[in-house]
């Protein structure tokens, strides 16, 4: 797949990503890493001429993730909530702007770690809600020049989205052309039935990928079924980043969002240039 290109969220090592972050940008430029993925947690905590700076510095090319929490959550019951949501977006897309980034990713729709019983009454309004939130965001970004990514999470994250079958869903009601999506290999491997075919059903719409193992781990240490993933890359002609994503139990406040209580690897450092081998090993060979 000669078409890949390689990155590492920076969430690996460190949280939040601010100016001072771009000391990172060294190491993952030598690992081999094409491609840096920034989280934003906090608009204001970064300097987007500094950073772009640094990453044509390091020729690195960025993508950018935004973080839904409470505060940031397009399917609450309160107005409010969406403008702060809107505001937020609409800084994350200037840092895309700022940085050449094409798109603006992540799992947008509805805050992280929604996971509830709900009447379907109240589902189909949340569901509405966030098609009506998604196709505004889609006009925000199209004045930008740029697309959004819209990730499925795992049935402990959301219960709104969690496979591609309900993301295609999603952006099939929306129906804007800014509408794309994200697959993350280790939502897959607890959400889908068959993560190639899952992959060959989004096709062409798949904009951004994120991996780690069923576990969190480096890529190749467990579970997941590699090949398939290849092939259903192949299959929808995927011709974009592969991005590590995974967290660092260092910092504690996100390790315990994400339910991480362990290291998996000697180092962060290990972890990413052990992830990027067998990944550069599965999908170039």
């Amino acid at each position: 797949m000669a078409n890949i290109r390689y990155g590492v969220s920076t969430w690996l090592w460190e949280s939040p990503f601010t100016t001072a972050s771009v000391a990172l940008f060294s190491k993952i430029r030598a690992m081999g890493f094409d491609t840096v993925e920034i989280p934003v947690e906090d608009p204001a905590l970064i300097n987007v001429q500094a950073v772009g700076r640094a990453l044509e510095e390091n020729g690195l090319e960025a993508v950018v993730c935004g973080a839904f929490g409470p505060a940031k959550d397009l399917t609450h019951e309160d107005p409010a909530v969406h403008q702060a949501c809107f505001s937020y977006i609409e800084q994350c897309f200037l840092l895309c702007n700022g940085w050449g980034a094409g798109f603006l990713a992540g799992p947008m729709y509805a805050a992280v770690g929604k996971a509830r019983m709900l009447p379907e009454e109240q589902r189909k309004r949340e569901w509405d809600l966030a098609v009506r939130n998604i196709a505004t965001v889609c006009e925000m970004a199209k004045s930008h020049g740029l697309l959004i990514a819209l990730e499925p999470l795992n049935r402990f994250e959301s219960d709104l989205v969690n496979t591609a079958a309900d993301v295609m869903r999603l952006i099939g009601d929306v129906n804007h052309d800014c509408a794309r999506v994200l697959l993350d290999s280790f939502h897959m491997t607890i959400e889908e039935r068959n993560i190639r075919e899952a992959i060959e059903s989004v096709g062409d719409k798949l904009l951004h990928v994120q991996v780690s193992e069923n576990h969190r781990g480096i890529p190749g240490t467990g579970l997941t079924p590699w090949n398939d993933f290849k092939l259903g890359l192949e299959a929808a002609r995927y011709k974009g980043v592969v991005s590590i994503e995974s967290f660092t139990p260092e910092i504690r406040e996100l390790a315990g969002a994400v339910c991480i209580w362990k290291n998996f690897a000697p180092s962060q450092d290990e972890f990413a240039r052990e992830g990027i081998r067998f990944l550069k090993k599965t999908f170039n060979d």
